[in-house]
């Protein structure tokens, strides 16, 4: 018999050659893509196969765990780390002008991957016009065009939204320096960032905006589906022509070039009463929760995916370029071979020609110092524009079965199912609503008993969050694929280190919207 001790050199042994299989493969893969994986949006190895810690093993009825095993993350920590970025907001019946009694409320999170989180957030109600805007936005290339758009597309929106007659007052009021109405109501978390530096550029280009629709005398937009497709694509172009004139700091990362150098997808909602639209840029994705007349949930995606995966968008994409590129255009399900969305804001090094982009590269050198992608052309860059920043409008009537909608970067739907997602946020409801107390009711002692049981198994499925993006982010990354979290796999997947982290998740932005089914 061989004594256990060589088993367990033998067990040391395995332990370092996986180990070492892993890091050869992350430096496989990093070498070849030769930039920020995330710049294509590339996909990630399972989560099982994670090598940092390894569970006990049992031979010849004895148990052995690596030496490089760490300890579990205490809950204390897991729930500050979860919990640090989490927003609620209430809605009350009427908001400003608007009536908005379709939605409860809302809950949002963000969880960071990147050492430098490259997605936000945004919401907010409209003051002037009518309805709430909700937003996620998934930066590449840095952060800063994720940023200047979670900023600023809001804005663009409401003056997309507004009369004539409303522009001019504004205009006349910043003419004669008087006070102005705001357009917007933010709602907003304390660490939400806010650039500060191009605050009197932004504002200059969005009057710009409302003094051509002043001159040109359009009326108020037919409807919300044009105005959100006009701001999406005036915002963009705004972000290239600041980007041509590039003001400010070389080195900061909020001057223009830098915003339109790097780039983002986008989702935004609309909704007015039961007037839902859904404007989608990129792999973000919208998804309503629908709890059917058995009770059960379903989900209904009302937004499409803008990558090689949509078989009509590829064919878009192909159709826009000489049939010389069919073999180019789209190359490893990326565009160009190196992008994974086929529609964003920013990213000018697929819109530019390449005149212009050799320019930049000759007068700015500087630009290389913030962004190692941005030094060279793409390869087969012959028909620019290639990436587009028109959105694809959908919309939607909402009905009494519609409960919740979901938004999310697809950080959580590479790691989730949509009907998972929806079937989670579903039942975490139902587990709060019966945390409520009860009133109006007598009930018998027996039967008040087995109200509390199930009550309390309804409290263990809901854990420690009462935020529905929090809820999701815990299961997204910890679940043991059986409906639970299991808090050893949470832990793994919170400790992991930066560098090592971005090989196995991305940074993950989810809002929750609570419709108000009994108003429908």
């Amino acid at each position: 018999m061989v004594p256990p001790l060589c088993f367990q050199h033998l067990k040391q042994y395995w332990a370092m050659y996986r180990l070492r299989l892993i890091r050869k493969s992350c430096l496989t893969q990093i070498k070849f893509l030769g930039f920020d994986t995330r710049l294509c949006h590339s996909s990630r190895p399972p989560v099982d196969f994670i090598g940092i810690n390894y569970p006990a093993e049992t031979i010849n009825g004895r148990k052995y765990r690596d030496n490089n095993q760490t300890s579990q993350m205490p809950l204390s920590k897991i729930n500050h780390i979860l919990k640090a970025n989490e927003y609620t907001y209430k809605v009350n019946g009427y908001d400003g002008r608007n009536s908005v009694n379709s939605i409860l409320g809302f809950d949002s999170n963000i969880l960071a991957s990147n050492a430098l989180n490259e997605d936000r957030r945004s919401a907010a109600t409209c003051l002037q016009s009518r309805g709430m805007l909700f937003g996620v936005f998934d930066g590449h290339a840095g952060y800063a065009c994720a940023q200047a758009v979670s900023e600023r597309l809001f804005y663009y929106i409401a003056v997309s939204l507004l009369p004539v007659k409303t522009l001019m007052d504004i205009e006349d009021a910043v003419e004669n320096e008087r006070p102005v109405l705001p357009m917007l109501q933010w709602h907003k978390h304390p660490n939400d960032h806010t650039s500060r530096d191009s605050g009197k550029l932004y504002f200059n280009s969005l009057r710009t905006y409302w003094q051509e629709r002043i001159d040109l005398k359009e009326d108020e937009d037919k409807d919300v589906q044009t105005a959100l497709m006009n701001a999406f694509k005036r915002l963009d172009n705004d972000i290239s022509l600041e980007a041509q004139v590039d003001f400010g700091d070389p080195f900061s990362h909020f001057t223009p070039l830098q915003v339109a150098l790097s780039g983002c997808t986008a989702c935004v909602v609309h909704v007015d009463g039961d007037d839902l639209h859904v404007a989608n840029l990129g792999d973000s994705r919208a998804v309503l929760g629908v709890q059917e007349e058995n009770g059960t949930w379903s989900a209904h995606t009302i937004s499409n995916d803008h990558n090689a995966q949509n078989a009509d968008e590829l064919q878009r994409v192909l159709s826009e370029h000489p049939a010389l590129e069919r073999k180019t255009v789209v190359k490893h399900d990326r565009l160009l071979g190196l992008l994974m969305p086929f529609r964003g804001f920013g990213d000018i090094k697929f819109k530019w020609s390449g005149e212009m982009l050799n320019r930049v590269y000759e007068t700015r050198p500087d630009i290389l110092l913030a962004n190692e992608f941005v030094k060279m052309l793409p390869p087969n860059y012959h028909t620019p524009p290639y990436l587009i920043a028109e959105p694809e409008v959908t919309s939607h009537t909402l009905r009494p079965k519609d409960k919740f909608l979901i938004m999310a970067t697809d950080g959580l739907w590479e790691l989730m199912h949509r009907q998972t997602v929806v079937q989670f946020i579903g039942e975490h409801l139902t587990g709060l609503h019966w945390q409520k107390p009860v009133s109006g009711l007598s009930f018998t002692l027996g039967q008040m008993h087995r109200l509390l049981q199930e009550r309390k198994s309804r409290a263990i499925l809901a854990l420690e969050d009462e935020n529905s993006a929090t809820h999701l982010i815990r299961h997204a990354l910890g679940s043991d694929g059986f409906g639970t979290v299991d808090p050893r796999r949470l832990s793994k997947m919170l400790s992991l280190p930066q560098d090592l982290a971005r090989m196995y998740r991305d940074d993950i932005t989810i809002v929750v919207i609570h419709l108000n089914s009994a108003n429908m």
